[in-house]
């Protein structure tokens, strides 16, 4: 059967509008931690991701020019390379990070911002994420955030300007899945841009899940990186985004403390 050929009766699934820019696949992916770039343009092609996530200080895209390039695998002809600042600790530094990739990506405004807690938990420090926030948008960027799953510092995000809320499901590569899908709802009955879980992601079933909330995306890295083999990996998460929206958008059964017969009572034979 062609599943496409099937007609929908419900909401229909117009992409993931992010400033301005629509996209397919609802799966951003990161480009680290894997053995080798060819590795990296593997899984990258099977997770079918459309946007993906660079560490400005820990990937070369052309700040060495002999060393290997990783736009040579994932070219930005094909894919949109979202800059992000993975190891920073402060906004200042933060600000920098973004501004240097802005030179690398020859004006790239979309990037992504995370300002690190601690080395431990990796956990936002979300008073210099909304400094570097401020700062990043005045600065002309279009900033993607990673933050803690707090309604009221999602809402204060995107007043400020930014074009997606990045909260975690849990902690950066810790594979635990989404631990307050509760927070996660609130942040996303709010929130008038794009809601994507990014950290803390393990396997197919927790991105399906998030999707089934109602996030407009998920961002990974480790949970694909770190399979066993990543590039199977790559495509059941592709298949699990896809699984998840579309049971998001047909609207499921209410949960409810009491059966329901799967076949109808009325006429039945006595």
């Amino acid at each position: 059967m062609d599943l496409n050929s099937i007609p929908e009766t419900g909401q229909q699934d117009t992409g993931l509008t992010i400033a301005g820019k629509t996209y397919h696949s609802r799966l951003l992916v990161g480009s680290g931690k894997y053995r080798d770039l060819e590795q990296t343009r593997a899984a990258t092609e099977a997770s079918g991701a459309e946007i993906i996530t660079v560490a400005i200080r820990r990937v070369n895209i052309g700040q060495d020019p002999n060393a290997p390039n990783l736009l040579d695998v994932v070219p930005p002809s094909r894919y949109t390379i979202l800059p992000n600042t993975a190891g920073c600790y402060t906004a200042a530094d933060a600000v920098y990070t973004l501004q240097l990739g802005r030179e690398l990506l020859n004006g790239h405004k979309l990037a992504k911002l995370e300002v690190l807690g601690d080395e431990r938990t990796l956990f936002p420090n979300m008073p210099e994420t909304l400094k570097a926030a401020e700062a990043l948008v005045k600065d002309g960027f279009d900033v993607m955030v990673y933050c803690s799953d707090d309604p009221i510092q999602a809402r204060i995000l995107e007043e400020i300007g930014c074009v997606a809320v990045m909260p975690l499901a849990s902690l950066i590569g810790s594979g635990m899945g989404i631990l307050n899908p509760w927070n996660l709802s609130l942040i996303i009955e709010q929130a008038k841009v794009p809601v994507l879980v990014d950290a803390g992601v393990g396997t197919a079933s927790d991105a399906a899940i998030a999707m089934e909330l109602g996030c407009d995306g998920v961002l990974m890295n480790t949970a694909i990186a770190g399979a066993q083999d990543p590039i199977r990996m790559a495509r059941a998460m592709r298949l699990a985004i896809e699984a998840g929206r579309e049971a998001f958008l047909a609207g499921r059964i209410p949960k409810r403390f009491a059966a329901s017969p799967s076949s109808p009572m009325a006429g039945r034979v006595k």
